[in-house]
């Protein structure tokens, strides 16, 4: 049986004010509960903060994103040691935004996505298409080539399904108000989950957690986590407002 799993990706908003209410809130909201598996990426100068408000909740705090060397003259980045320190668990790699606004290709992000694995940060995986991509027909030929290229080198173990989660966040339906169907998830889903069972073994394959990302609200999370391959969200804007960050969790079970 396979724990759901919501993150917020708060992305480039809040202030240390709104990151704190927004914070105490969730926390407030999923007390002890660990039915659903829980987590938010506030970005880097509220990482502290955001961190001290969640000690004592299941509430995980996660990066947005890493530089894969361990430190150096690379001025803006941030290494995986400076996110262990401030208390991240998870850390999301290859988001859709990166990809496409920032210029990351494939082998950098599994550059990312090795160094976090060897640093002890769980990795949030996001792989997804283009609405181009989708209309000529590629989806699937794109999530192969993400996925298999993202887990490139990466060392097995029997908790890999642990330490590592997939979101599939079609870039299409991120921050548009437009989400795959229900049907659509499922499909994207089951060919990334029949994907890691070629790559890894089909025992991995029923572990590992896959998310779905894009457009994620209260009104259509209970359709799209219903399906059998979704196991979770992770969640934009919705995961601003702590009312429908927690109304999604809610949905997950």
């Amino acid at each position: 049986m396979r724990t759901p799993f919501v993150a917020g990706n708060w992305k480039m908003f809040t202030t240390a004010d709104s990151a704190r209410k927004l914070a105490t809130a969730a926390v407030a909201g999923v007390g002890q509960d660990q039915r659903v598996r829980v987590a938010v990426a506030p970005p880097f100068p509220y990482l502290a903060l955001v961190g001290e408000v969640l000690k004592g909740s299941p509430i995980a705090l996660s990066g947005q994103n890493l530089y894969p060397e361990k430190e150096g003259a690379f001025t803006g980045e941030v290494s995986t040691a400076m996110l262990l320190d401030v208390g991240c668990k998870y850390v999301i790699l290859g988001h859709s935004e990166r990809r496409h606004k920032l210029g990351e290709n494939d082998l950098f992000i599994n550059r990312k996505v090795n160094a976090a694995l060897a640093a002890g940060l769980r990795v949030i995986l996001c792989v997804g298409e283009t609405l181009e991509e989708r209309e000529a027909d590629h989806t699937e030929a794109v999530l192969e080539r993400q996925l298999t290229l993202g887990l490139a080198d990466v060392p097995t173990s029997p908790d890999l399904h642990e330490r590592v989660v997939i979101a599939y966040e079609p870039v299409w339906a991120i921050g548009t108000g437009r989400n795959a169907t229900p049907d659509q998830a499922q499909l994207a889903h089951a060919f990334l989950r029949a994907r890691v069972g070629q790559l890894l073994g089909a025992t991995f394959a029923s572990q590992f957690l896959i998310q779905y990302g894009g457009s994620v609200k209260p009104d259509n999370a209970a359709s799209l986590l219903k399906q059998p391959d979704v196991d979770g969200a992770l969640v934009g804007g919705a995961s601003l407002n702590a009312d429908h960050f927690l109304a999604i969790v809610r949905a997950a079970l």
